[in-house]
Formats: C-alpha cells, structure tokens, sequence
C-alpha cells in the first residue's frame, strides 16, 4: 500500500445557504501530482483548499500530512506551497528581491542559501537582479513556483498555474513539477489544459459541488463508456447543426476538417450517419475517445443531475 499523503472523507463546504463542497472523499498517495478538472465554480479551488488546511470544512474527516484536516489546519499550512491563479508578485523589485522578502515575512533561517537555491532549481540566476514588472508570463510563473517552495513544502498546491502562458513555457513548468514530484512532493493542481491533465498520475473530476469521476486518465475515460467515431465529408458544420438535436450523440466537436461524435451506443450512432451519408458524401471510422471528450461527458451529466 502507498503511504497517503491526503486521506479524507465525507468533506463538505457551504457558503450561506449554497454547498459549495458536498460529502466528497479522496485520498492522494505521497509523491503524486493529482489534477483537479471541472467547470468554472465547480468546487476545485475549494476542495483544494480545504485537502491542505488553508479552508476548514464545515463537515468531514480525516487527514493530511499526519494532521487531522478539522482540528490541526495551522500544522498543515506550515507545510504547504501554495501558488494562486494572479499572479501576487511585487513589479518594482527584482526576482532575488521578491524571494528575500518572501523569506523574511516568514521569518526563515539561512535566507540567502534558499534564495539561491531556488534560483538554481528553477533557472532564474540569469535573471535574478531583473525586475520583475520586465519579466514574461512564463519567467513570473518560475519565480511564482521558487517562492512556493522555498519553504520546502510537503504539498504544493496550485489553482491554474499556467493560465495565458505559452506552450514552451508550460511545458517547462511542468518538467520541473515532474521532478519536485520524484522527490517526494505530494502536487494538487486545477486545470483546464487536458495536455496538463493527462501528465497527472490520477484525475479528479468535481462538477457543481459533487465528486463525479476520479482515478488515472484511462479510468476516467473508461467510466464514460463512450464510443467515438470519425467522420469525413462535405460542409461537416451543417451536418454538425442538424445532428445537435440527436439524443444518441453525447458530444460533437470539429476537429480539423473531421467531425468527431461521441456516444455510448456505436450502432445508433452509425444510422444517425447513414441518413446523411449521401447527401454530405460522408465517411467514418473508430477513434480514440479524448479526455476532452470525457471532460464534456461529466459535465452534460452534471448538468443532468
């Protein structure tokens, strides 16, 4: 059995008369990257949140880190990183600058070795006496990252880290979240990117409050039940307008000059296409199903419920 570095149960959150978090359980091994997926106001943030002791739940139970999630959340903050969204920086001083005083306001010890370690660790010595209103999305996401951890967290917590970055620099950030992974780091991080999402060893999908899906990327797939098909043809958009009232497809997206739909009955989805083959010259074949194809899955059932 994996050591559990996050173990809860039955964790449940409102704000005034809405529940924002209702009776989830997850339990996250040490050492794993775990993405939360959702819609926007789906429960993420907060279920994050309350996993790693920065929100106390309103009901619930269990552990993270060794502490009780209910009744030791200042124990568990001190051992955790935690990097939002916007991005909390200050403009006017340099990256070496930003990391001292980050080191200062909680009271480190041996502060300039830390700076300069985490200078190191996430290439920014080159640039460690610029100031940081110069700097580019990806580089400030990199001094984001430096500060979070140079407490040397035993989780990192991050809520889309890498909104409006670039692809190059996204990819980067997450090879160095590989590494701080296979030291031990215990990751939770909420994306949108599925090319994110699918360089996570487990998922976790939350839709309105409730826990829909969780498990690696082939069980989430997988529990959709979904057959996916690949057609070619003549003025696919047209095709695409008049199938949206079919009931049978469970999703339907262009792809390319390719239209891709989605259900879990392959034959009816087949007749769907023979009433219109001859009038759009269309053909097909199987395909994969995407996690993107999951994503809108769990969120039409959501909706549904």
């Amino acid at each position: 059995m994996e050591e559990l570095a996050i173990d809860v149960r039955h964790l449940t959150k409102k704000f005034g008369n809405r529940i924002v978090v209702n009776n989830i359980d997850i339990a996250v091994p040490k050492g794993k990257i775990y993405g939360f997926l959702g819609p926007n106001g789906s429960g993420k943030t907060t279920t994050i949140r309350m996993l790693c002791g920065l929100l106390t739940a309103d009901k619930g139970e269990g552990t993270c880190l060794g502490f009780d999630v209910m009744k030791e959340t200042k124990e568990i903050r001190k051992r955790v990183g935690y990097m939002t969204q916007k991005f909390s920086f200050w403009d006017d001083m340099t990256v070496k600058e930003n990391l001292e005083f980050t080191a200062n306001i909680y009271e480190m010890d041996n502060v300039n070795e830390l700076v300069n370690d985490a200078l190191i660790k996430l290439g920014l010595e080159n640039r460690a006496n610029q100031l940081v209103g110069t700097l580019s999305g990806g580089w400030k996401q990199r001094l984001a990252l430096a500060a979070c951890i140079l407490h040397k967290p035993d989780i990192l917590l991050l809520d889309e880290p890498t909104a409006g970055v670039d692809p190059k620099a996204r990819r980067e950030f997450w090879d160095e979240l590989g590494r701080l992974s296979d030291g031990g780091m215990t990751i939770l991080v909420s994306t949108h990117y599925m090319d994110e999402a699918e360089r996570c060893h487990e998922l976790v999908y939350i839709a309105y409050g409730n826990l829909m899906v969780k498990g690696t990327i082939d069980d989430v797939i997988n529990k959709t039940e979904l057959k996916t098909i690949l057609v070619h043809g003549n003025n696919l958009p047209k095709l695409q307008s008049l199938l949206e009232a079919n009931e049978d497809i469970t999703t339907m997206s262009l792809f390319g000059g390719n239209l891709r739909i989605c259900g879990q009955d392959e034959q009816k989805l087949t007749q769907a296409l023979e009433k219109e083959k001859s009038a759009f010259s269309l053909t097909w074949q199987k395909s994969n199903t995407y996690l993107e194809d999951a994503f809108i899955y769990y969120l039409k059932k959501a909706k549904e419920n």
